[in-house]
């Protein structure tokens, strides 16, 4: 697993580490989750909207073949 750094405001920081507290989490485990979720988000964004013009065109692609 590679590892990276980043610069955030205490503020944040501070929301951070009571939020992990809060869970029972270290800091590191409440962050990768929240960029797991993002990735999965995006990847079921794509499929929707792949789904979406698929549906729609249809029948355009049934007379194309």
């Amino acid at each position: 697993m590679n590892s990276i750094t980043i610069q955030i405001p205490d503020q944040d920081l501070e929301k951070l580490q009571a939020t992990a507290s809060r869970l029972g989490i270290s800091i590191e485990e409440l962050v990768l989750m929240g960029v797991e979720k993002l990735l999965k988000q995006s990847d079921a964004s794509f499929q929707d909207a792949m789904d979406y013009v698929l549906k729609k065109n249809s029948e355009l692609y049934k007379r194309l073949a």
